[in-house]
């Protein structure tokens, strides 16, 4: 197994145990994508066809209106950054992502995919499991929003997100916190 999918392959042995043969399978048929900062990953109205990993870099990933874009969240870590409602269910998606530096995907296209999980027989439970966490943080991201101040929810980056403010440009860290710049700076000289 080269580097490349060293990361991605320890995450399937950690998160969503496949046998070695359905794993090795699998992780033969992602290929790599080299994306520039600020090129757009994915856009809201088209429908999800890849399965993508984040092996290196940083995403941004957001909504869009006529007026403003909001973060919704940020992707730092080799992990899936794929929309799986759009991609399970063969929808268009809402959501835009964005590399804010050079990233490193590895991508499998979803006709592939389903038929290496069909083969092997986990493709229910990969798409539960998913589906469970995806609900999970949801649900959370939103109790948050509603019910915690700004300077709660930074709070919590600082303990759970600390490299989101290390390695992201403020004025993002500000929209997914629904406040202003100027508003975020305010927090951040009272909490120092």
């Amino acid at each position: 197994m080269n580097t490349d999918t060293n990361k991605i392959s320890s995450f399937f042995e950690t998160e969503y145990p496949l046998n070695k043969n359905g794993l090795k399978e699998l992780l033969d048929l992602f290929s790599i994508k080299k994306i520039k900062r600020n090129t757009k990953i994915l856009t809201a109205d088209k429908e999800e066809k890849q399965l993508r990993f984040l092996n290196k870099g940083i995403v941004r990933e957001f909504y869009s209106s006529k007026d403003k874009e909001t973060n919704i969240n940020f992707y730092t870590e080799p992990q899936f950054i794929t929309d799986l409602s759009s991609f399970i269910y063969d929808l268009n998606t809402k959501k835009h992502q964005e590399a804010l530096t050079d990233v490193e995907l590895l991508s499998i296209d979803k006709n592939s995919f389903r038929q290496i999980l069909n083969k092997y027989e986990c493709g229910k439970s990969f798409i539960d499991l998913s589906f469970q966490k995806l609900l999970k943080q949801k649900e959370l991201f939103e109790y948050n929003r509603v019910t915690k101040s700004s300077e709660e929810l930074y709070n919590e980056l600082l303990i759970y997100k600390p490299n989101w403010l290390l390695t992201i440009p403020q004025y993002h860290i500000a929209s997914f916190l629904n406040i202003t710049p100027e508003t975020l700076s305010r927090i951040r000289k009272r909490i120092s």
